[in-house]
């Protein structure tokens, strides 16, 4: 007797999601290219290599970098907390963190701006240090940093989870420390799941728009990252140059995930081994 699936048959199913991934995905981002080769090469490498440009790549790949560093160690602490403890308020924790999924970009900007503000409810004690964050770097890697941590939190939560306890017991009973524990025994579990956060973490921050402009400044060769740019271009009807900035943009989020997968790749084959 045949077993009953719920879904069709495979070739209906991935016809449906090669469709669909055709129209959603893969159809703007081949406009897109053909738009950029249909440019001559002096003039693409002029309009992805200007100083400005420079400058903006510059501030979003620092600003994305310190953004995903932070994530990475807020975002395992936030899913073990979540994973591991049960408290009071535990569930509106758990709902808070996607609440960047949740709210506009743009309110989350301008929540960021009056927070970070100089009379803010934060700047109003930075100020005083002489940090600086509103219409500063450091507010563009924040308003990234905010935008970008349920990626990690979400990545990681489920695989602590799953985590067995025997494992880490076993270690204990050997006389290894907790922080052995976690670098021989958990770590090496948690690795592939954080990578895989962090990279998409990392490409949302390469895109965020919403966002960071109202902290930011947008300041050329400042404060001005490359979407902003992106942007500026297209108001000012320099489409060719518009499309070339963007895929430059393109190519460093699709590095990020290439690198990402290969590491995840590596990491689960080095787990198999033992």
């Amino acid at each position: 007797m045949r077993a009953r699936r719920l879904l069709p048959g495979f070739s209906l199913t991935m016809g449906v999601t090669l469709a669909y991934l055709g129209l959603v995905v893969l159809l703007p981002l081949g406009a897109m290219l053909i738009k950029a080769a249909g440019m001559s090469l002096d003039g693409f490498i002029a309009a992805t290599t200007g100083p400005r440009a420079l400058a903006a790549y510059e501030v979003t790949l620092v600003s994305a970098a310190e953004a995903v560093v932070f994530n990475g160690l807020a975002g395992l602490l936030f899913a073990w907390v979540l994973a591991r403890y049960q408290f009071f308020g535990r569930n509106l924790l758990d709902a808070l963190i996607d609440l960047p999924f949740a709210m506009p970009t743009a309110v989350a900007g301008l929540a960021l701006a009056a927070a970070f503000a100089p009379n803010g409810w934060v700047g109003q004690y930075l100020e005083p240090l002489g940090v600086k964050v509103v219409h500063a770097q450091p507010g563009i890697a924040i308003a990234m940093a905010f935008t970008s941590l349920p990626f990690v939190v979400r990545s990681v939560q489920p695989v602590i989870e799953e985590l067995e306890t025997e494992t880490e017991e076993a270690a204990r009973t050997l006389g290894a420390s907790e922080m052995q524990i976690f670098l021989k025994v958990i770590l090496p579990t948690l690795a592939p799941s954080l990578l895989a956060g962090m990279s998409l973490a990392f490409a949302r921050c390469l895109g965020e728009f919403g966002a960071i402009i109202f902290i930011a400044g947008n300041r050329p060769f400042e404060t001005e990252i490359a979407a902003l740019l992106i942007f500026i271009k297209l108001e000012e009807y320099e489409f060719g140059s518009a499309t070339a900035i963007a895929t430059v943009v393109l190519a460093f989020a699709f590095a990020t995930m290439l690198l990402t997968n290969g590491i995840q790749a590596w990491q689960q084959r080095y787990l198999a081994k033992g």
